[in-house]
């Protein structure tokens, strides 16, 4: 595993963009909400993402890859889809209602929920379960930090996270392709590794509404359904909760989801994968257990029979 980290990135190795964070993220440095400022003091918010240790040091796909080839069913079914249609989605203001097993529940700005929080650029594999993947240069904060700050109560064993629904806007909404609202959890201790982040940008920049604006969950080690786009909800749980493609399909979408290229999607190997920028007929390469993070998550699952949690 040698090499894999790198500690020392700059903003000029990965980032050909404007290298300052959006309107919003300055925002977020000046704005204050009453419940969260109660809880612990953290650093000044960062008009500049910092670069993290948690980075691999694969190069990025480009924007353009990353921002055109997209999973977003909101939007449409096609891969093109959310690039065409999202800028219809209103992104601010946008809130998130943080409820449960929680101290300090309520509805936090976005503006609020940013406040004092240290953006890092983490620069993540992504791996599709349809065995595509990409290099993607994030810019977001551990999901532990707002954890932390709400206050997560002794009985709470999960993490539940559920996306907007506003067919007006989210057209792909208007069909039953899923059962909306998307849904998507973790296990408490999954949520809280500092791999998981909520992501509000990428490649130092606002995130694009087709990526899931303005703020959405990324977790490395497993595939990238289980990354829920554009939160409005978070909900501190004691059971497992519903995750949208498990209740869909449970068969070939389980609740865990971890990166395996052992065990094979009922309709497709998971030993390669696709990367995605060099077009269909692109080399394949072999997908790595846990999507090589397993150091760092491994241990999360001791006990456990990985093939039985797909």
């Amino acid at each position: 595993m040698a090499g894999r980290w790198k500690n020392d990135l700059k903003w000029s190795d990965v980032t050909p963009k404007a290298d300052y964070l959006n309107r919003r993220q300055i925002m977020a440095g000046a704005a204050a909400a009453a419940a969260l400022a109660a809880g612990p003091a953290l650093s000044g918010a960062k008009i500049r993402a910092v670069p993290s240790a948690y980075s691999t040091d694969e190069a990025p796909n480009s924007y353009e890859d990353i921002t055109s080839y997209n999973n977003f069913y909101e939007f449409g079914t096609s891969k093109t889809d959310p690039a065409k249609n999202a800028h219809r989605l209103t992104t601010d203001p946008w809130s998130v209602r943080v409820d449960g097993l929680v101290d300090r529940p309520g509805n936090y700005d976005l503006a609020d929920i940013l406040k004092g929080v240290t953006l890092e650029e983490r620069i993540y594999r992504l791996r599709c379960v349809e065995a595509w993947s990409a290099v993607i240069p994030w810019v977001g904060f551990e999901l532990a930090d707002l954890l932390n700050r709400v206050g997560v109560q002794p009985s709470a064993k999960y993490v539940y996270f559920e996306t907007l629904v506003r067919p007006s806007e989210m057209i792909g909404q208007k069909s039953r392709v899923l059962d909306w609202p998307y849904r998507e959890g973790l296990r408490l201790d999954e949520a809280m590794h500092p791999l998981t982040i909520l992501a509000t940008g990428l490649y130092g920049e606002e995130m694009p509404n087709q990526n899931g604006a303005p703020i959405r969950l990324v977790v490395p080690w497993k595939y990238g359904f289980k990354s829920i786009k554009s939160i409005v909800r978070i909900s501190l749980v004691e059971k497992q909760p519903q995750a949208t493609w498990n209740m869909q399909n449970p068969r070939e979408y389980g609740f865990y989801s971890n990166v395996n290229p052992e065990v094979d999607h009922p309709r497709w190997s998971q030993a390669s994968e696709r990367r995605i920028g060099g077009g269909l007929f692109s080399r394949r390469i072999p997908t790595r257990m846990f999507n090589g993070y397993g150091d760092q998550v491994a241990g999360l699952y001791a006990g456990m029979d990985l093939r039985k949690f797909y």
